[in-house]
Protein backbone atom coordinates (compact mmCIF):
# COMPACT_ATOMS: atom_id res chain seq x y z
CA UNK A 1 0.00 0.00 0.00
CA UNK A 2 3.02 2.51 0.86
CA UNK A 3 4.39 2.04 -2.69
CA UNK A 4 1.13 2.35 -4.24
CA UNK A 5 0.43 5.60 -2.27
CA UNK A 6 3.81 6.47 -3.51
CA UNK A 7 3.54 6.31 -6.61
CA UNK A 8 -0.03 8.35 -6.95
CA UNK A 9 2.24 10.64 -5.07
CA UNK A 10 4.64 11.23 -7.56
CA UNK A 11 2.37 11.46 -10.25
CA UNK A 12 0.27 14.03 -8.61
CA UNK A 13 3.50 15.92 -8.30
CA UNK A 14 4.89 15.57 -11.47
CA UNK A 15 1.26 16.40 -13.03
CA UNK A 16 1.04 19.33 -10.99
CA UNK A 17 4.43 20.84 -11.95
CA UNK A 18 3.44 20.87 -15.74
CA UNK A 19 0.18 21.64 -14.99
CA UNK A 20 1.76 25.09 -12.96
CA UNK A 21 4.14 25.74 -15.75
CA UNK A 22 1.63 26.54 -18.09
CA UNK A 23 1.76 23.45 -20.26
CA UNK A 24 -1.76 22.18 -19.54
CA UNK A 25 -4.95 24.47 -19.69
CA UNK A 26 -6.41 22.99 -16.85
CA UNK A 27 -4.15 24.98 -14.43
CA UNK A 28 -6.23 26.61 -11.72
CA UNK A 29 -5.12 29.82 -10.03
CA UNK A 30 -6.59 32.56 -8.29
CA UNK A 31 -4.14 34.97 -8.72
CA UNK A 32 -3.41 37.33 -11.81
CA UNK A 33 -1.46 36.30 -14.75
CA UNK A 34 0.38 39.50 -15.37
CA UNK A 35 2.58 37.59 -17.60
CA UNK A 36 1.65 35.16 -20.20
CA UNK A 37 3.58 31.88 -20.14
CA UNK A 38 3.59 32.61 -24.33
CA UNK A 39 5.08 35.98 -23.37
CA UNK A 40 7.93 34.82 -21.37
CA UNK A 41 9.14 32.22 -24.01
CA UNK A 42 8.93 34.89 -26.67
CA UNK A 43 10.63 37.56 -25.35
CA UNK A 44 13.30 34.42 -23.80
CA UNK A 45 13.78 33.49 -27.59
CA UNK A 46 14.13 37.13 -28.52
CA UNK A 47 16.82 37.86 -26.33
CA UNK A 48 19.06 34.14 -26.55
CA UNK A 49 18.44 33.68 -30.26
CA UNK A 50 18.12 36.72 -32.21
CA UNK A 51 20.89 37.10 -34.44
CA UNK A 52 23.02 34.47 -32.67
CA UNK A 53 24.85 33.79 -35.72
CA UNK A 54 25.28 37.29 -36.51
CA UNK A 55 28.73 37.92 -35.79
CA UNK A 56 32.28 35.93 -36.13
CA UNK A 57 33.68 34.44 -33.46
CA UNK A 58 35.04 35.83 -30.93
CA UNK A 59 39.10 35.39 -30.41
CA UNK A 60 40.15 33.67 -27.27
CA UNK A 61 37.34 31.44 -25.89
CA UNK A 62 35.22 31.21 -28.60
CA UNK A 63 37.35 30.68 -30.86
CA UNK A 64 39.26 27.76 -28.74
CA UNK A 65 36.09 25.91 -27.75
CA UNK A 66 34.57 25.92 -31.55
CA UNK A 67 38.28 24.44 -33.00
CA UNK A 68 38.14 21.63 -30.72
CA UNK A 69 35.30 20.28 -31.83
CA UNK A 70 36.08 21.23 -35.66
CA UNK A 71 38.86 19.07 -35.19
CA UNK A 72 36.98 16.28 -33.23
CA UNK A 73 35.35 15.70 -36.61
CA UNK A 74 37.96 16.57 -38.80
CA UNK A 75 40.22 13.82 -37.16
CA UNK A 76 37.60 10.95 -37.80
CA UNK A 77 39.51 8.53 -34.66
CA UNK A 78 37.67 8.27 -31.50
CA UNK A 79 40.62 8.99 -29.58
CA UNK A 80 40.02 12.95 -30.82
CA UNK A 81 36.63 12.38 -28.80
CA UNK A 82 38.03 11.34 -25.57
CA UNK A 83 41.30 13.41 -25.19
CA UNK A 84 39.99 17.11 -27.21
CA UNK A 85 42.69 18.11 -29.20
CA UNK A 86 43.25 22.37 -29.93
CA UNK A 87 45.29 23.28 -32.52
CA UNK A 88 46.78 19.71 -33.33
CA UNK A 89 47.36 19.54 -29.74
CA UNK A 90 45.92 17.28 -26.55
CA UNK A 91 43.52 19.69 -24.47
CA UNK A 92 42.85 18.92 -21.78
CA UNK A 93 42.21 21.32 -19.41
CA UNK A 94 37.96 20.35 -19.37
CA UNK A 95 35.70 17.94 -19.57
CA UNK A 96 34.18 16.87 -23.09
CA UNK A 97 30.24 17.45 -22.82
CA UNK A 98 30.68 21.06 -24.17
CA UNK A 99 32.61 20.07 -27.41
CA UNK A 100 30.59 17.04 -27.80
CA UNK A 101 27.23 18.84 -27.92
CA UNK A 102 28.72 21.68 -30.17
CA UNK A 103 30.12 18.82 -32.67
CA UNK A 104 26.78 17.40 -32.85
CA UNK A 105 25.48 21.04 -33.71
CA UNK A 106 28.17 21.13 -36.33
CA UNK A 107 27.34 17.65 -37.85
CA UNK A 108 23.26 19.11 -37.93
CA UNK A 109 23.62 22.76 -38.96
CA UNK A 110 27.29 22.86 -40.63
CA UNK A 111 30.65 24.88 -39.54
CA UNK A 112 28.71 28.45 -38.72
CA UNK A 113 28.77 30.80 -35.97
CA UNK A 114 25.18 30.09 -35.16
CA UNK A 115 25.84 26.26 -34.86
CA UNK A 116 29.03 27.12 -32.82
CA UNK A 117 26.54 28.91 -29.99
CA UNK A 118 23.32 27.20 -29.96
CA UNK A 119 24.81 24.81 -27.22
CA UNK A 120 24.85 27.73 -24.74
CA UNK A 121 21.80 29.27 -26.15
CA UNK A 122 19.70 26.40 -25.52
CA UNK A 123 21.25 25.88 -22.02
CA UNK A 124 19.71 29.73 -21.52
CA UNK A 125 16.37 28.63 -22.22
CA UNK A 126 16.39 25.76 -20.25
CA UNK A 127 17.18 27.75 -17.34
CA UNK A 128 13.59 29.30 -18.08
CA UNK A 129 12.32 25.87 -18.16
CA UNK A 130 13.51 25.07 -15.14
CA UNK A 131 12.90 28.25 -13.27
CA UNK A 132 8.88 28.20 -14.83
CA UNK A 133 8.42 24.72 -13.58
CA UNK A 134 10.02 25.34 -10.36
CA UNK A 135 7.91 28.67 -9.43
CA UNK A 136 4.39 26.60 -10.35
CA UNK A 137 5.35 23.62 -7.80
CA UNK A 138 6.42 25.95 -5.36
CA UNK A 139 3.16 27.78 -5.67
CA UNK A 140 4.76 31.14 -7.32
CA UNK A 141 3.95 30.57 -10.80
CA UNK A 142 4.04 34.62 -11.29
CA UNK A 143 7.51 34.78 -9.31
CA UNK A 144 8.95 31.96 -11.59
CA UNK A 145 7.94 33.70 -14.82
CA UNK A 146 9.45 36.95 -13.23
CA UNK A 147 12.87 35.22 -12.51
CA UNK A 148 13.04 33.65 -16.39
CA UNK A 149 12.91 37.14 -17.59
CA UNK A 150 15.10 38.62 -15.17
CA UNK A 151 17.41 36.01 -16.01
CA UNK A 152 17.59 35.75 -19.58
CA UNK A 153 17.57 39.62 -20.14
CA UNK A 154 20.23 40.29 -17.33
CA UNK A 155 23.01 42.10 -19.46
CA UNK A 156 25.56 39.61 -18.53
CA UNK A 157 23.56 36.51 -18.68
CA UNK A 158 21.87 37.28 -21.58
CA UNK A 159 25.67 38.02 -23.41
CA UNK A 160 26.98 34.64 -21.94
CA UNK A 161 24.00 32.75 -23.33
CA UNK A 162 24.85 34.27 -26.88
CA UNK A 163 28.85 33.32 -26.76
CA UNK A 164 30.38 29.56 -26.57
CA UNK A 165 32.14 28.88 -23.41
CA UNK A 166 31.49 26.07 -20.81
CA UNK A 167 29.24 28.02 -17.82
CA UNK A 168 25.92 28.23 -19.21
CA UNK A 169 25.58 24.18 -19.99
CA UNK A 170 26.99 24.39 -16.32
CA UNK A 171 24.43 26.23 -15.24
CA UNK A 172 21.45 24.75 -16.31
CA UNK A 173 22.93 21.36 -15.66
CA UNK A 174 23.66 22.87 -11.72
CA UNK A 175 20.28 24.66 -11.36
CA UNK A 176 18.33 21.62 -12.53
CA UNK A 177 20.77 19.61 -9.65
CA UNK A 178 19.68 21.71 -7.24
CA UNK A 179 16.11 22.13 -7.69
CA UNK A 180 15.50 18.81 -7.54
CA UNK A 181 17.82 18.55 -4.35
CA UNK A 182 15.34 20.98 -2.24
CA UNK A 183 12.37 19.26 -3.89
CA UNK A 184 13.86 16.01 -2.15
CA UNK A 185 14.96 17.21 1.16
CA UNK A 186 11.38 18.92 1.25
CA UNK A 187 9.65 15.26 0.36
CA UNK A 188 9.11 12.41 3.12
CA UNK A 189 12.42 10.99 4.09
CA UNK A 190 11.15 7.99 3.25
CA UNK A 191 8.91 6.91 0.06
CA UNK A 192 9.29 7.05 -3.60
CA UNK A 193 8.99 11.07 -3.75
CA UNK A 194 12.29 11.76 -2.46
CA UNK A 195 14.11 8.73 -4.13
CA UNK A 196 12.59 10.03 -7.51
CA UNK A 197 14.20 14.15 -7.13
CA UNK A 198 17.17 12.41 -5.50
CA UNK A 199 17.84 10.98 -8.29
CA UNK A 200 16.83 13.28 -11.02
CA UNK A 201 19.59 15.36 -8.63
CA UNK A 202 22.34 13.21 -8.90
CA UNK A 203 21.61 12.73 -12.87
CA UNK A 204 22.06 16.82 -13.55
CA UNK A 205 24.85 16.88 -10.71
CA UNK A 206 27.06 14.00 -13.38
CA UNK A 207 26.07 15.97 -16.46
CA UNK A 208 26.98 19.41 -14.52
CA UNK A 209 30.31 17.29 -13.92
CA UNK A 210 30.36 16.07 -17.45
CA UNK A 211 29.72 20.18 -18.38
CA UNK A 212 32.87 21.88 -16.18
CA UNK A 213 34.54 19.41 -14.29
CA UNK A 214 34.35 18.57 -10.09
CA UNK A 215 33.62 22.28 -9.39
CA UNK A 216 29.93 21.23 -10.07
CA UNK A 217 30.31 18.38 -6.75
CA UNK A 218 31.69 21.48 -4.87
CA UNK A 219 29.35 23.98 -5.37
CA UNK A 220 26.44 21.44 -5.26
CA UNK A 221 27.63 20.03 -1.94
CA UNK A 222 28.07 23.47 -0.71
CA UNK A 223 24.31 24.58 -0.89
CA UNK A 224 22.92 21.03 0.01
CA UNK A 225 25.00 20.92 2.69
CA UNK A 226 24.30 24.28 4.20
CA UNK A 227 20.36 22.92 3.77
CA UNK A 228 21.06 19.95 5.46
CA UNK A 229 22.67 21.64 8.37
CA UNK A 230 19.81 24.34 9.23
CA UNK A 231 17.42 21.08 8.96
CA UNK A 232 18.66 18.37 10.95
CA UNK A 233 19.69 19.80 14.65
CA UNK A 234 22.26 17.25 15.53
CA UNK A 235 25.06 15.52 14.36
CA UNK A 236 23.48 12.07 13.90
CA UNK A 237 20.74 13.61 12.20
CA UNK A 238 22.53 14.91 9.95
CA UNK A 239 25.00 11.75 8.89
CA UNK A 240 21.75 9.82 8.84
CA UNK A 241 20.22 12.72 6.21
CA UNK A 242 23.61 13.08 4.30
CA UNK A 243 23.52 8.83 4.25
CA UNK A 244 20.59 9.04 2.46
CA UNK A 245 22.48 11.05 -0.96
CA UNK A 246 24.41 7.56 -1.01
CA UNK A 247 21.26 5.53 -2.25
CA UNK A 248 22.55 2.81 -4.64
CA UNK A 249 20.58 3.17 -7.82
CA UNK A 250 21.14 7.19 -7.59
CA UNK A 251 24.95 6.44 -7.18
CA UNK A 252 25.24 4.14 -9.93
CA UNK A 253 23.32 6.31 -11.92
CA UNK A 254 25.81 9.31 -11.33
CA UNK A 255 28.86 7.22 -12.26
CA UNK A 256 27.18 5.70 -15.37
CA UNK A 257 27.16 9.63 -16.35
CA UNK A 258 30.46 10.86 -15.00
CA UNK A 259 32.98 7.78 -14.26
CA UNK A 260 33.44 6.37 -18.35
CA UNK A 261 35.00 9.55 -19.65
CA UNK A 262 37.21 10.28 -16.67
CA UNK A 263 38.63 6.56 -16.53
CA UNK A 264 38.79 6.31 -20.56
CA UNK A 265 41.14 9.60 -20.35
CA UNK A 266 43.13 8.41 -17.91
CA UNK A 267 43.83 5.16 -19.94
CA UNK A 268 44.34 7.25 -23.26
CA UNK A 269 46.85 9.92 -21.84
CA UNK A 270 49.07 8.98 -18.76
CA UNK A 271 49.72 12.53 -17.31
CA UNK A 272 45.82 13.44 -17.41
CA UNK A 273 44.81 12.14 -13.67
CA UNK A 274 47.55 14.77 -12.11
CA UNK A 275 46.85 17.05 -15.00
CA UNK A 276 43.04 17.27 -14.28
CA UNK A 277 42.41 16.24 -10.94
CA UNK A 278 45.38 18.62 -9.42
CA UNK A 279 46.41 21.46 -11.21
CA UNK A 280 43.00 22.19 -12.85
CA UNK A 281 41.39 21.79 -10.07
CA UNK A 282 43.09 21.56 -6.89
CA UNK A 283 45.91 24.32 -8.03
CA UNK A 284 43.58 26.27 -9.63
CA UNK A 285 41.49 27.29 -6.55
CA UNK A 286 44.89 27.62 -4.49
CA UNK A 287 45.93 29.93 -6.91
CA UNK A 288 49.08 27.63 -8.17
CA UNK A 289 48.25 26.36 -11.40
CA UNK A 290 50.70 25.66 -14.18
CA UNK A 291 50.29 27.87 -16.67
CA UNK A 292 49.59 30.62 -14.33
CA UNK A 293 46.85 32.25 -16.79
CA UNK A 294 44.04 33.66 -14.76
CA UNK A 295 42.90 36.47 -12.81
CA UNK A 296 43.44 36.44 -8.95
CA UNK A 297 41.25 39.59 -7.77
CA UNK A 298 39.86 41.07 -4.07
CA UNK A 299 37.33 39.41 -1.95
CA UNK A 300 35.11 41.92 -3.04
CA UNK A 301 35.91 40.98 -6.67
CA UNK A 302 32.51 40.06 -7.91
CA UNK A 303 30.26 42.62 -6.17
CA UNK A 304 30.28 45.02 -8.70
CA UNK A 305 29.99 42.73 -11.54
CA UNK A 306 26.86 41.47 -9.85
CA UNK A 307 25.45 44.35 -10.46
CA UNK A 308 26.70 43.68 -14.38
CA UNK A 309 25.53 40.26 -15.09
CA UNK A 310 21.84 41.20 -13.82
CA UNK A 311 21.50 44.85 -15.06
CA UNK A 312 18.79 46.52 -14.81
CA UNK A 313 17.63 44.03 -12.51
CA UNK A 314 20.30 44.76 -10.00
CA UNK A 315 19.29 47.56 -9.32
CA UNK A 316 16.53 46.14 -6.94
CA UNK A 317 18.61 43.54 -4.60
CA UNK A 318 18.30 45.94 -1.74
CA UNK A 319 15.00 44.69 -1.62
CA UNK A 320 16.13 41.58 -0.71
CA UNK A 321 16.97 42.55 2.71
CA UNK A 322 13.53 44.57 3.25
CA UNK A 323 11.67 42.28 6.28
CA UNK A 324 8.75 41.52 5.43
CA UNK A 325 6.26 38.38 6.93
CA UNK A 326 6.57 35.61 4.05
CA UNK A 327 3.19 35.02 3.17
CA UNK A 328 2.28 30.91 3.28
CA UNK A 329 1.83 30.16 -0.88
CA UNK A 330 -1.13 29.91 -2.21
CA UNK A 331 -2.79 27.09 -3.21
CA UNK A 332 -2.63 26.15 -7.09
CA UNK A 333 -3.90 22.80 -8.49
CA UNK A 334 -0.77 20.39 -8.62
CA UNK A 335 1.19 22.24 -6.24
CA UNK A 336 4.22 20.69 -4.85
CA UNK A 337 2.36 19.17 -1.15
CA UNK A 338 5.27 20.62 0.59
CA UNK A 339 5.08 24.56 -0.54
CA UNK A 340 2.66 25.43 1.13
CA UNK A 341 3.48 23.74 4.46
CA UNK A 342 6.83 25.25 4.53
CA UNK A 343 6.55 29.04 3.38
CA UNK A 344 10.25 29.99 4.80
CA UNK A 345 12.05 27.18 3.44
CA UNK A 346 11.80 28.35 -0.35
CA UNK A 347 13.40 31.58 0.94
CA UNK A 348 16.22 29.89 3.11
CA UNK A 349 16.91 27.78 -0.21
CA UNK A 350 17.62 30.50 -2.50
CA UNK A 351 19.69 32.97 0.14
CA UNK A 352 21.73 29.65 0.29
CA UNK A 353 21.46 28.87 -3.60
CA UNK A 354 23.09 31.54 -4.89
CA UNK A 355 25.27 33.07 -1.92
CA UNK A 356 27.50 29.78 -0.95
CA UNK A 357 28.58 29.44 -4.31
CA UNK A 358 29.31 33.39 -4.24
CA UNK A 359 30.85 33.26 -1.44
CA UNK A 360 32.72 30.36 -2.52
CA UNK A 361 33.98 32.11 -6.00
CA UNK A 362 35.30 35.10 -3.52
CA UNK A 363 37.69 33.19 -1.22
CA UNK A 364 39.02 31.21 -4.78
CA UNK A 365 42.54 32.91 -5.81
CA UNK A 366 41.58 31.99 -9.68
CA UNK A 367 38.83 34.61 -10.43
CA UNK A 368 37.00 35.27 -13.33
CA UNK A 369 33.65 37.13 -13.85
CA UNK A 370 31.52 34.84 -15.95
CA UNK A 371 31.44 32.26 -13.08
CA UNK A 372 28.81 34.51 -11.73
CA UNK A 373 26.58 33.19 -14.05
CA UNK A 374 26.09 29.49 -11.76
CA UNK A 375 24.44 31.66 -9.58
CA UNK A 376 21.95 33.95 -11.49
CA UNK A 377 18.49 31.57 -11.82
CA UNK A 378 18.87 31.04 -8.32
CA UNK A 379 19.20 34.90 -7.72
CA UNK A 380 16.66 36.02 -9.98
CA UNK A 381 14.23 33.46 -8.49
CA UNK A 382 14.69 35.22 -4.85
CA UNK A 383 14.62 38.63 -6.20
CA UNK A 384 11.21 38.43 -8.04
CA UNK A 385 9.69 36.32 -4.86
CA UNK A 386 10.62 39.59 -3.12
CA UNK A 387 9.15 42.03 -5.59
CA UNK A 388 6.31 39.86 -5.55
CA UNK A 389 5.82 39.65 -1.56
CA UNK A 390 7.04 43.10 -1.23
CA UNK A 391 4.04 44.24 -4.36
CA UNK A 392 6.93 46.20 -6.27
CA UNK A 393 5.22 44.62 -9.06
CA UNK A 394 4.03 47.84 -10.24
CA UNK A 395 3.01 51.64 -9.38
CA UNK A 396 5.61 54.06 -7.86
CA UNK A 397 7.86 51.44 -6.29
CA UNK A 398 8.52 50.18 -9.17
CA UNK A 399 9.44 53.12 -10.67
CA UNK A 400 12.05 53.19 -8.33
CA UNK A 401 14.16 51.19 -10.19
CA UNK A 402 14.38 53.36 -13.56
CA UNK A 403 15.10 56.62 -12.14
CA UNK A 404 18.37 55.34 -10.36
CA UNK A 405 19.60 53.60 -13.90
CA UNK A 406 19.09 57.27 -15.29
CA UNK A 407 20.55 59.01 -12.47
CA UNK A 408 23.54 56.92 -12.29
CA UNK A 409 23.59 56.45 -16.85
CA UNK A 410 23.53 60.59 -16.65
CA UNK A 411 26.42 60.69 -14.15
CA UNK A 412 28.20 57.91 -16.26
CA UNK A 413 27.87 60.55 -19.32
CA UNK A 414 28.97 63.27 -17.80
CA UNK A 415 32.39 62.17 -16.18
CA UNK A 416 32.93 60.36 -19.33
CA UNK A 417 32.55 63.38 -21.46
CA UNK A 418 34.68 65.50 -18.64
CA UNK A 419 37.32 62.75 -18.49
CA UNK A 420 38.10 60.55 -21.83
CA UNK A 421 38.42 63.62 -24.69
CA UNK A 422 41.25 61.88 -26.93
CA UNK A 423 40.27 58.37 -27.06
CA UNK A 424 42.02 56.40 -29.92
CA UNK A 425 39.93 55.90 -33.08
CA UNK A 426 39.83 52.49 -34.08
CA UNK A 427 36.66 52.23 -35.44
CA UNK A 428 33.82 53.78 -36.76
CA UNK A 429 30.08 53.23 -35.24
CA UNK A 430 27.30 54.21 -36.89
CA UNK A 431 29.70 56.89 -38.13
CA UNK A 432 30.81 57.94 -34.23
CA UNK A 433 33.84 57.66 -32.88
CA UNK A 434 34.27 55.67 -29.92
CA UNK A 435 33.87 58.91 -27.49
CA UNK A 436 30.84 60.38 -29.38
CA UNK A 437 29.53 56.51 -29.20
CA UNK A 438 29.25 56.13 -25.49
CA UNK A 439 28.20 59.66 -25.26
CA UNK A 440 25.32 59.01 -27.06
CA UNK A 441 24.67 54.92 -25.62
CA UNK A 442 24.38 57.03 -21.97
CA UNK A 443 22.36 59.72 -23.52
CA UNK A 444 19.92 56.44 -25.10
CA UNK A 445 19.74 54.51 -21.58
CA UNK A 446 19.41 57.97 -19.59
CA UNK A 447 15.63 58.33 -21.96
CA UNK A 448 14.77 54.72 -22.34
CA UNK A 449 14.94 54.02 -18.23
CA UNK A 450 13.02 57.18 -18.15
CA UNK A 451 10.77 55.62 -20.35
CA UNK A 452 10.42 52.42 -18.33
CA UNK A 453 10.14 54.18 -15.25
CA UNK A 454 6.66 56.32 -16.51
CA UNK A 455 5.39 53.26 -17.79
CA UNK A 456 6.15 50.95 -15.04
CA UNK A 457 4.37 53.71 -12.65
CA UNK A 458 1.29 54.12 -14.60
CA UNK A 459 0.06 51.18 -16.32
CA UNK A 460 0.16 47.97 -13.44
CA UNK A 461 -0.26 45.29 -16.38
CA UNK A 462 3.10 46.22 -17.64
CA UNK A 463 4.83 47.05 -14.36
CA UNK A 464 8.28 45.44 -14.27
CA UNK A 465 8.12 44.17 -17.70
CA UNK A 466 9.20 47.43 -18.68
CA UNK A 467 12.02 47.69 -18.02
CA UNK A 468 13.18 44.89 -20.68
CA UNK A 469 13.65 47.81 -23.10
CA UNK A 470 17.14 48.33 -21.24
CA UNK A 471 18.53 45.23 -21.56
CA UNK A 472 17.05 45.30 -24.80
CA UNK A 473 18.66 48.18 -25.84
CA UNK A 474 22.12 47.49 -23.95
CA UNK A 475 22.06 44.21 -25.95
CA UNK A 476 21.38 45.99 -29.45
CA UNK A 477 24.39 48.23 -28.83
CA UNK A 478 26.64 45.32 -27.82
CA UNK A 479 25.38 43.70 -31.07
CA UNK A 480 26.22 46.77 -33.51
CA UNK A 481 29.61 47.18 -31.69
CA UNK A 482 30.69 43.18 -32.00
CA UNK A 483 29.83 43.34 -35.83
CA UNK A 484 31.22 46.90 -36.61
CA UNK A 485 34.39 45.79 -34.66
CA UNK A 486 34.80 42.28 -36.00
CA UNK A 487 38.52 43.08 -37.12
CA UNK A 488 39.24 43.74 -33.78
CA UNK A 489 37.60 41.15 -32.55
CA UNK A 490 38.12 38.04 -34.95
CA UNK A 491 40.26 36.57 -37.30
CA UNK A 492 37.26 35.90 -39.84
CA UNK A 493 38.13 38.78 -41.95
CA UNK A 494 41.81 38.08 -42.21
CA UNK A 495 41.24 34.21 -43.00
CA UNK A 496 38.60 35.60 -46.08
CA UNK A 497 41.85 37.23 -46.77
CA UNK A 498 43.92 34.09 -46.91
CA UNK A 499 41.86 32.26 -48.51
CA UNK A 500 41.17 34.30 -51.41
CA UNK A 501 44.86 35.52 -51.50
CA UNK A 502 47.30 33.31 -50.43
CA UNK A 503 45.59 29.59 -50.79
CA UNK A 504 49.11 28.06 -51.26
CA UNK A 505 50.09 29.62 -48.27
CA UNK A 506 51.48 27.89 -44.33
CA UNK A 507 49.72 30.32 -42.26
CA UNK A 508 52.01 31.35 -38.96
CA UNK A 509 50.77 32.86 -36.09
CA UNK A 510 53.81 34.93 -33.74
CA UNK A 511 53.80 34.30 -30.09
CA UNK A 512 50.25 35.04 -29.81
CA UNK A 513 47.57 32.23 -29.94
CA UNK A 514 44.58 33.20 -27.52
CA UNK A 515 43.83 36.57 -29.00
CA UNK A 516 44.31 34.81 -32.76
CA UNK A 517 42.56 31.44 -32.27
CA UNK A 518 39.56 31.66 -34.04
CA UNK A 519 41.91 31.46 -37.00
CA UNK A 520 42.55 27.58 -37.07
CA UNK A 521 38.50 27.04 -37.14
CA UNK A 522 37.82 30.07 -40.11
CA UNK A 523 40.83 28.04 -41.70
CA UNK A 524 39.74 24.69 -41.17
CA UNK A 525 43.11 23.92 -39.87
CA UNK A 526 45.77 23.93 -37.10
CA UNK A 527 47.86 26.73 -37.25
CA UNK A 528 51.74 26.62 -36.32
CA UNK A 529 52.87 29.12 -34.16
CA UNK A 530 56.13 30.95 -33.97
CA UNK A 531 57.88 31.27 -30.33
CA UNK A 532 54.66 30.37 -28.57
CA UNK A 533 53.41 31.97 -24.91
CA UNK A 534 50.13 30.28 -25.39
CA UNK A 535 48.79 28.89 -21.92
CA UNK A 536 46.20 26.49 -23.55
CA UNK A 537 48.77 25.26 -25.97
CA UNK A 538 51.51 25.01 -22.83
CA UNK A 539 51.04 21.32 -21.85
CA UNK A 540 49.68 20.06 -25.09
CA UNK A 541 53.66 21.18 -26.49
CA UNK A 542 54.77 18.87 -23.03
CA UNK A 543 53.48 15.62 -23.87
CA UNK A 544 54.97 14.94 -26.67
CA UNK A 545 57.25 16.36 -29.90
CA UNK A 546 55.04 18.20 -32.26
CA UNK A 547 55.06 20.25 -35.46
CA UNK A 548 52.70 23.48 -34.36
CA UNK A 549 54.93 25.08 -32.08
CA UNK A 550 58.17 26.09 -33.59
CA UNK A 551 61.20 28.28 -32.89
CA UNK A 552 62.37 31.09 -34.50
CA UNK A 553 65.53 28.58 -35.84
CA UNK A 554 62.97 26.12 -37.03
CA UNK A 555 61.15 28.59 -38.50
CA UNK A 556 63.86 29.94 -40.30
CA UNK A 557 65.27 26.98 -42.09
CA UNK A 558 61.80 26.47 -43.38
CA UNK A 559 61.38 29.60 -44.64
CA UNK A 560 63.60 29.52 -48.31
CA UNK A 561 61.76 26.63 -49.39
CA UNK A 562 58.02 27.55 -48.55
CA UNK A 563 55.75 29.58 -49.43
CA UNK A 564 54.76 31.70 -45.76
CA UNK A 565 52.01 33.94 -44.06
CA UNK A 566 52.91 35.00 -40.72
CA UNK A 567 50.02 36.84 -38.83
CA UNK A 568 51.70 39.54 -36.20
CA UNK A 569 49.32 41.40 -33.76
CA UNK A 570 50.61 45.30 -33.17
CA UNK A 571 52.11 44.42 -29.92
CA UNK A 572 54.70 41.85 -30.82
CA UNK A 573 55.41 44.24 -34.26
CA UNK A 574 58.59 45.40 -33.08
CA UNK A 575 59.99 42.19 -31.95
CA UNK A 576 58.97 40.28 -34.89
CA UNK A 577 60.65 43.45 -37.23
CA UNK A 578 63.90 42.63 -35.38
CA UNK A 579 63.76 38.94 -36.49
CA UNK A 580 66.83 38.06 -38.99
CA UNK A 581 64.55 36.55 -41.11
CA UNK A 582 62.36 39.37 -41.53
CA UNK A 583 63.38 40.97 -44.37
CA UNK A 584 62.13 37.47 -46.33
CA UNK A 585 59.01 38.95 -46.09
CA UNK A 586 57.89 41.45 -48.51
CA UNK A 587 54.86 41.47 -48.71
CA UNK A 588 52.66 42.34 -45.92
CA UNK A 589 48.05 43.54 -45.18
CA UNK A 590 46.56 44.99 -42.29
CA UNK A 591 43.47 43.70 -40.84
CA UNK A 592 42.44 45.21 -37.51
CA UNK A 593 45.42 44.92 -34.55
CA UNK A 594 46.64 42.68 -36.67
CA UNK A 595 49.13 42.79 -39.56
CA UNK A 596 49.81 39.76 -42.34
CA UNK A 597 52.86 38.96 -43.52
CA UNK A 598 54.14 36.99 -46.64
CA UNK A 599 56.55 36.43 -49.24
Amino acid sequence: MEGATSKHTVAADSAGCIADAGLSASAVSTAPLLIPLWLVWLIAALFVLAGLGGHALLDNNEGLYAEIPREMLAAGDWQHWIIPHLNGLPYMEKPPLLFWLTALSFSLFGMTEFAARLVPALSALGCVALLLQFGACQGRPLAGRLAALMFVSGVGVCAMARVLMFDMLLTVMLTGALMQAYRALQAPPVGALRLRHQRLALTFLALAVMAKGLVAIVLFGLVTGALLVERERSLPAFARACGRWFERWGVCVFMAIAAPWHIAASFAEPIFAWFYFINEHVLRFLGKRLPHDYYAGAWWYYLPRMAIYLFPWSFMLPSLLLRTPVEPAKAYAGTCATAAAQPHALERFLWIAWVAPLLFFSISDAKANYYLVAVMPFAALHLALALEKRDFLAGASAALPGVLVALVSMALWAIFGNRAPAMQRLVSIAGMDERQFVLTAFAAATAVALVAAVLAWQIRRIGLLAYLLLPALVVSILALVTVTAEPLLSTRSLARFVHEALPAHTVYLYRDFEEQSSLPFYLARPVAVIDSRSSDLYWGNRLRPNAWLVGSAQFAARLPQSKVAVAVMDRQLKDFQAQPWFGFLTGKRRVGDTTLFFN
